[in-house]
């Protein structure tokens, strides 16, 4: 009896490990979990490879949760910290979307990086281009290579800037690159 206690304890605590790192619904755990199997990065991060090219690299300690359809990821719900996300452009598929608190970014064919802290959302991008919104709704922006947005939970209209080396720099460390 000790023995299975012994066992289930291990179990639960190798899941609480994966739990920890990110989340998948649970009717669609296992498909998504074969979808886009995960392995560890640099710097503790974790990089999940979807079999239809996406590619998360999720920082250490990252929370989200994957969502996807018919085999195939769809989007990111993210409550904190970052995701570099890279999805290759797919002939009549939507966009993969990541929803945090305060934003929601979309995107078709591109590599972008997405940081949630305690009530601010930034989105920079390194390659092709991103529409970024407030989940409820307000004016959209379109960023493209070297550009980010910071948004924050108000109404102020959505300002695109370019990043500075620096920011870039110390976001892509957080997430292994």
């Amino acid at each position: 009896m000790h023995r299975d206690i012994a066992g289930a304890l291990a179990r639960l605590a190798s899941l609480a490990i994966i739990c920890t790192t990110f989340a998948i619904q649970p009717a669609a755990a296992q498909t998504m979990a074969s979808t886009c199997p995960s392995e560890a990065g640099p710097r503790a991060t974790q990089i999940l490879r979807c079999h239809d090219g996406l590619i998360i690299v999720a920082e250490d300690g990252a929370r989200f949760t994957l969502q996807g359809h018919d085999g195939s990821a769809t989007s990111v719900d993210l409550q904190s910290k970052a995701l570099l996300l890279d999805a290759p452009k797919q002939p009549g598929k939507n966009r993969f979307r990541v929803n945090t608190p305060q934003a929601i970014a979309a995107v078709r064919g591109t590599k972008w990086a997405v940081d949630v802290q305690e009530a601010r959302t930034s989105v920079l991008v390194l390659q092709g281009r991103v529409a970024v919104r407030r989940p409820r709704g307000g004016n959209q922006v379109v960023l493209g290579p070297g550009e980010g947005v910071d948004v924050d939970p108000g109404n102020e209209p959505l300002a695109v800037k370019r990043w500075g080396q620096a920011r870039v720099d110390a976001l892509l460390a957080r997430l292994g690159q």
